[in-house]
């Protein structure tokens, strides 16, 4: 198999870039977009910030209270509700864009996705970089947002590059300058090398990619069991063949289950929830996929609807997660209920896709 040229593709602070299209006062202040829970004021956390809420030190998923706090002396900080719908929208012109370039389209989450497109810039990487900056000129153009561009023969390398110049960011990796490329960067930079692991190597003096190459694969089977080990062994090399492969967009997976009998009773409706989770957990797991925020859903006895969901801090692909989250949403949404429930329903959305090294996320 000749050299695979294979494009990722990543949004910039894509909420927050989002809400600056459709209101570009917004550009020049600090933005955070948030998931505001149910308990009312500022309770929940961010989802997203601007670059110029980030050099306060506001990121994803830490609580709104803070970002306030971190953001006091900036008056024109601007504190937006999500609006999925409008992203999702957005998100859908992009994909559009990008999937018209590619030989083979991956969609991984709103607002990523793997292009494979070996043949159509006939295996070279100068013509790969003039597509890139294409795509990137007509997502400007038509849809007012940037993204960056990491490209190189695997989705491992083009994932690491495409947040090396962020935002707007363009970087090519040929086959020749991996090496190079990989060795000066933090290990933490490899995707799914998490907090955990990356104190374990510090321990051991390791802080680059380089330093890690000194550790041999016994060794690092022996520390982090064999499938984490030859995992890490082979991507601190840039050695990844998973295939791009084509998959469109999946908005949400749900279930939902006309009941026995009418009740508001928690614990009948909580066992009937957990094997609710169980069923979307199935789906979730054979289409290899992580979630960020789950859902539970009532059709009432008078027929009518009642819905609530929360975001979680980072994608999960745990069933212990889901049932404990869903049946948190259910003892909250029972509290002032007053007519029985009819149907229940759970479901998962924010969906992106399980790396390749999938097994050693819940390791990390």
């Amino acid at each position: 198999m000749g050299t695979r040229v294979v494009f990722h593709i990543d949004f910039d602070y894509f909420y927050a870039q989002c809400e600056e299209t459709r209101s570009p006062e917004l550009k020049t202040k600090p933005v955070c977009v948030c998931v505001f829970s149910d308990r009312g004021g500022d309770s929940g956390a961010v989802a997203t910030a601007n670059y110029t809420a980030r050099k306060y030190g506001v990121k994803s998923g830490i609580p709104i209270t803070f970002a306030k706090k971190r953001l006091e002396e900036r008056k024109d900080a601007v504190f937006l509700p999500v609006d999925f719908d409008f992203y999702s929208e957005i998100s859908e012109k992009a994909m559009e864009i990008m999937k018209n370039s590619a030989d083979v389209f991956e969609y991984v989450g709103r607002d990523e996705a793997y292009l494979d497109v070996t043949k159509r810039v006939d295996g070279n990487f100068e013509t790969a970089s003039h597509l890139a900056q294409q795509i990137k000129n007509s997502i400007r153009d038509k849809i007012k947002l940037s993204c960056s561009i990491g490209i190189s023969p695997n989705k491992l390398i083009s994932k690491i590059a495409s947040d090396f110049q962020k935002p707007d960011g363009l970087t090519v990796v040929s086959p020749d300058k991996i090496e190079i490329f990989l060795e000066q960067l933090k290990i933490r930079t490899i995707p799914g090398i998490g907090k955990k692991t990356e104190e374990r190597f510090l321990e051991m003096n390791l802080e680059t990619i380089q330093d890690l190459k000194k550790l041999d694969i016994f060794t690092l089977n022996k520390e982090f069991g064999r499938k984490s080990g030859t995992y890490i062994h082979n991507a601190v090399r840039g050695i990844d063949n998973e295939p791009v492969r084509e998959r469109e967009a999946s908005v949400q997976y749900s279930k939902i289950t006309t009941l026995k009998k009418d009740s508001k009773d928690y614990q009948f409706l909580s066992e009937n929830i957990i094997e609710l989770c169980k069923e979307v957990h199935s789906i979730v797991k054979k289409n290899n996929r992580m979630f960020k925020s789950v859902g539970i859903h009532f059709v009432q006895s008078d027929l009518s609807n009642k819905s609530k969901s929360r975001m979680l801090r980072n994608p999960t692909k745990s069933i212990e997660e889901l049932q404990k989250n869903a049946d948190q949403l259910l003892k909250e949404a029972l509290e002032n209920q007053t007519i029985t429930i009819r149907r229940l329903g759970v479901k998962v959305s924010e969906l992106s896709e399980v790396q390749g090294q999938s097994d050693i996320t819940t390791f990390f």
